[in-house]
């Protein structure tokens, strides 16, 4: 049984006639006809009855109709995959990360994705994940890697990692126990993200903490990056908190939040958005490396 007998099946038992359906796929009528007795041959079945001028189906042509429409449907899908491998020797990825993202997690992926596809150009942008959502929401970028929460209006979001966050001092007795909200608001703090200080996940959090509790967090120092803020921290201008994953070598007491605080990555696309074929390939090793 071959795909073309099955396509030339579908064909005349919608035109109800062997010379309509050969017209219809350009090619002569014996030779549709030639194929379809051969599909028969080997069903052991006839499939089409003469009626009149035309032909009509019997039973075991009716019951084979939604066979061979899967049959077609799913060799159509997997021509379809290959014809997308094949497209990522061209294009540009347009993803967007959260700005911690660019410390750790993006040099790693870009290289990765280069390697294996060095002549697909990528786009890798992105300060905060307000700003990245904002970005796939309006189309300037397919997809985005993000710290939740966010306002997800219009947008597709899989959380994929949690990881803890900590308080973090060049002063070992700041970070002796474990650090809570009330005490977080006497501290010293070093907050970055200055310009998305409204919609920044981390300091969504953190002012949600402080407002059940009835406090007020008013850092000393504001800068934008998440590096900055460690730097300063660790000549002694002040506390932060971040991840310890991305301490480096800066030589910062840990202690964690009581209760847990924790950041929630999630990938984002734009709703019912279907991606290139290049980005989709980009976040897949994004959500291995982060595995």
């Amino acid at each position: 049984m071959r795909l073309e007998q099955l396509e030339y099946f579908l064909a005349a038992a919608e035109h109800g006639s062997f010379s309509a359906a050969a017209n219809a796929l350009l090619m002569a009528q014996p030779s549709m006809s030639e194929q379809i007795r051969r599909l028969e041959a080997e069903l052991g079945v006839p499939l089409f009855v003469r009626a009149g001028r035309g032909i009509e189906l019997t039973d075991a042509g009716r019951l084979l109709i939604p066979h061979a429409e899967r049959v077609l449907a799913e060799a159509q899908e997997a021509i379809e995959s290959v014809r997308e491998v094949r497209t990522l020797v061209s294009g540009t990825v347009a993803f967007g990360f959260f700005g911690g993202a660019h410390h750790s997690l993006l040099v790693g992926v870009v290289a990765k994705f280069r390697a294996k596809y060095p002549e697909v150009r990528v786009r890798a942008i992105g300060q905060n994940s307000a700003e990245v959502a904002d970005a796939v929401r309006d189309g300037h970028l397919e997809a985005g890697l993000v710290i939740l929460p966010i306002e997800d209006r219009g947008l597709d979001v899989r959380p994929t990692l949690r990881e803890e966050l900590f308080y973090l001092s060049a002063d070992p007795e700041r970070t002796r126990e474990p650090m809570t909200v009330d005490r977080l608001a006497q501290a010293p703090l070093i907050l970055y993200d200055a310009r998305w200080a409204a919609q920044d996940p981390t300091r969504v959090q953190l002012r949600e903490m402080a407002q059940t509790s009835g406090v007020r967090l008013e850092p000393v120092i504001e800068v934008e990056y998440m590096t900055a803020a460690f730097d300063l921290a660790a000549r002694g201008l002040g506390d932060t908190v971040g991840l310890v994953s991305m301490l480096r070598a800066r030589k910062l007491h840990t202690a964690p939040f009581d209760p847990p605080l924790y950041e929630t990555y999630a990938f984002i696309t734009r709703r019912n958005a279907r991606l290139s074929p290049s980005t989709r390939a980009f976040m897949e090793m994004a959500e291995k490396a982060l595995g």
